[in-house]
């Protein structure tokens, strides 16, 4: 029998994952189930076979449900993968141990996909030279004193990318495409536009080949990333060299943090690429089957599916929210992310037996950690089996992707009447789905389109989706969009057409930055980019969906529109208030904090079906802050409101949606001595206030 290359020590079961030391590394994997443990060794990301098999034995490798060997001086950078054997009882015990499988270490901070192939997978047998794998690396990244920032929420405006697509277009002129380096390139971009973080799609190691058959026949992937596998490794198809893609994502946190901005990421933790009954095989399913996922209960072989996605995270069982925690962790303390938004998180909120629970363990257990306290925690609150929760997840920290303001605004601007009294609520921070609970306008993200769904243009563009493109006979994607085409589907030369999609994309705009809550905007809305009615371009790797860099030209009045509506909302702190309006003055002024009015001055259109007029004025909420006054008119035809007077000051027109310079600077603003200022059909009209 042939010698092993490494001396081996029995390691220990008290770090998860490779941990690099001095002399050798310790491995360590977590497995109830499992009967028998090797450890495979590559030399490269592309051998076939490994190169040495280290069996575990039971009696000193193994500490509770925890497999661990200590392999001396082990090169950095050299591969791994595990094997188990165990039972493969799968509809008694849920157990899906195949001990010719080769799986992926859960704790992996680097990863390989360059051999993986899904189907094979997804078969029964070995799989070893088709598989993904982990690497070793040792960590000594300098983070030139950089520390997570700590913009409140409240001062926040979030812009949601893409990494790869958002220099993968050949018009982005950076040197790198498509990975964590290109978009580097691009921060004094997003400096310039005046954005406070970004929200990026998931990042985390993701699986391409996670589509139907049919769109795998067309050649097209999971672009989005919603499929995560490695939960603390960065995903190597974003990275220059891929075995420098945990550095590669520092170098670009640390980059966004001398600029000033925050870097939140889109997590996926409800389900994972494994997808249900005849899914891959990758990890999870091997480790921890009846841990990691939900099971039916009386078939284990089965998936309960609350995501849509074919598996469900079983978030509160103990090791679970563990690992979970430990991830986010990992991503605060040793990437320097600011925080974290979360997919599907309804899913999250479900106990061991599908049901919602409202003190979620994983949920109150991010919420209280106290090395996540600066961390910003947002939910999408709501999961694919029904649970809606938006106003109502769990925890008071918790941010929320508001779903009701992007549909009642949406609804408004597009004409619909009677929807004045609700507008308000939402325009002013959603008070009645968060104050009675104690929380904050902060707890809304307020959004009119976001990756899933309409771009901005789109949403004024057509009627319905088109996504035939995505090989599913346009059944995908959501049908309702309360979005309105301004009179024709599509593209047109008319002009009449294109300038009122052009004044409805800038209403969208300025209501979102008018609004008490957190704005978030979609990339490329600032410059008007099309998916040419595709609301679900998951799949869509390639120009329909990158962002085209050209449009910075061709649409540059949208993009210094949208600039000027940023730089407007941060120079009135009254627009991020982080308390809620209450309609009488604050300690230290005469005026109430805000005035409802409707076309005439304090007479809101409250109890009017057929109104689409609303109009407000607000209270500066510091020192030197002038009021603003704010009217709305979504009707199809002009409308004289009433202008409320202000002893010893004037009214400046700093916005009106419908004019060919929509958003003028404060020094060149035209003074307003009239009483009733007439508002163009489908505008907004902003005035600013100041000395006389």
């Amino acid at each position: 029998m042939r010698s092993p290359r490494y001396r081996v020590r029995p390691g220990s079961w008290d770090t998860a994952g490779a941990t690099v030391s001095n002399d050798g590394v310790n491995f360590c994997v977590f497995s109830r189930y499992a009967e028998r443990m090797s450890l495979l060794l590559f030399e490269r990301e592309t051998s076939k076979e490994p190169y040495e098999v280290l069996h575990l034995n039971p009696r000193i490798n193994r500490t509770f449900f925890f497999w661990h060997i200590f392999v001396e001086n082990l090169p950095d950078g050299t591969y791994y993968n595990w094997r188990a054997t165990g039972p493969g009882d799968t509809s008694e015990t849920g157990s899906r141990l195949d001990s010719e499988k080769a799986l992926l270490d859960p704790w992996a901070t680097t990863i390989s996909d360059r051999l993986w192939d899904r189907a094979t997978a997804c078969r029964p047998g070995n799989n070893v030279a088709k598989a993904m794998r982990a690497q070793v690396i040792r960590d000594d990244y300098d983070w030139e004193e950089d520390q997570p920032l700590y913009v409140s929420l409240n001062n926040a405006i979030i812009y949601e990318m893409h990494v790869g697509g958002f220099t993968r277009h050949p018009s982005s002129g950076v040197v790198h495409p498509g990975t964590f380096e290109g978009v580097t390139e691009k921060i004094p971009y997003l400096q310039d536009l005046g954005i406070t973080h970004v929200e990026l799609m998931p990042v985390m190691a993701f699986d391409p080949q996670d589509v139907p058959p049919q769109t795998a026949k067309m050649g097209m992937e999971n672009y989005w990333g919603y499929s995560t596998h490695s939960f603390f490794a960065p995903h190597p198809g974003f990275a220059v060299t891929a075995i420098n893609a945990r550095d590669e994502f520092r170098d670009m946190v640390k980059a966004f943090h001398r600029a000033g901005i925050g870097v939140i990421l889109d997590v996926v933790f409800n389900h994972t690429a494994e997808g249900g009954k005849n899914g891959p095989v990758i990890s999870f399913k091997a480790f921890g089957n009846e841990i990691f996922y939900h099971l039916d209960f009386e078939d284990r072989s089965l998936y309960r599916d609350y995501t849509g996605c074919g598996n469900t995270m079983n978030c509160n069982h103990p090791m679970v929210t563990r690992f979970l925690i430990d991830a986010l962790l990992y991503w605060v303390r040793h990437m320097h992310v600011d925080g974290f938004r979360f997919d599907l998180a309804s899913a999250l909120a479900r106990g061991e037996d599908g049901n919602p629970h409202h003190h979620a363990p994983v949920l109150w257990a991010i919420e209280l950690s106290p090395s996540l306290n600066r961390a910003h925690i947002i939910a999408e609150a709501w999961d694919a089996a029904g649970l809606y929760q938006v106003g109502d997840f769990p925890g008071y920290r918790w941010a929320e992707w508001n779903g009701r303001y992007r549909d009642v605004i949406r609804s408004f601007v597009r004409g619909d009447a009677g929807m004045v009294p609700e507008v308000a609520t939402r325009m002013s921070g959603s008070s009645d789905m968060y104050e009675g609970r104690g929380r904050l306008p902060m707890n809304s993200i307020n959004f009119i389109t976001c990756h899933d769904g309409f771009t901005l243009c789109d949403l004024v563009s057509y009627n319905a989706k088109h996504n035939e493109a995505n090989g599913e006979d346009n059944r995908d994607g959501h049908d309702h969009n309360l979005s309105w085409n301004c009179g024709i589907e599509g593209p047109t030369d008319d002009p009449e057409i294109q300038a009122l999609r052009r004044r409805q994309a800038r209403n969208f705009i300025s209501i979102l930055m008018l609004s008490q809550g957190v704005p978030m905007l979609l990339s490329g809305d600032e410059v008007f980019r099309s998916k040419s009615g595709n609301n679900n371009t998951y799949c869509q790797n390639n120009e329909l969906s990158w962002s085209d860099w050209d449009l910075v030209d061709t649409n540059s009045e949208m993009l210094e529109f949208v600039r000027s509506m940023i730089a407007l909302r941060r120079r009135h702190p009254t627009l991020t208030r982080d308390r809620f309006l209450r309609g009488k003055p604050d300690y230290g002024h005469s005026r109430p904090d805000i005035i409802w009015h409707g076309v005439d001055l304090e007479q809101p259109n409250w109890t009017d079906a057929t109104s689409r007029q609303l109009a407000f004025t607000l209270e500066g909420s510091v020192d030197d802050e002038q009021p603003l006054h704010v009217m709305l008119n979504m009707g199809s035809e002009p409308i004289a409101f009433a202008l409320p007077p202000i002893a010893g000051l004037q009214w400046g027109l700093a916005l009106d949606t419908s004019s060919e310079r929509p958003a003028v600077e404060p020094a060149d603003q035209r003074p307003i001595a009239e009483d009733r200022l007439q508002l163009g059909p489908f505008s907004v009209v902003v005035l600013e206030a100041r000395p006389a």
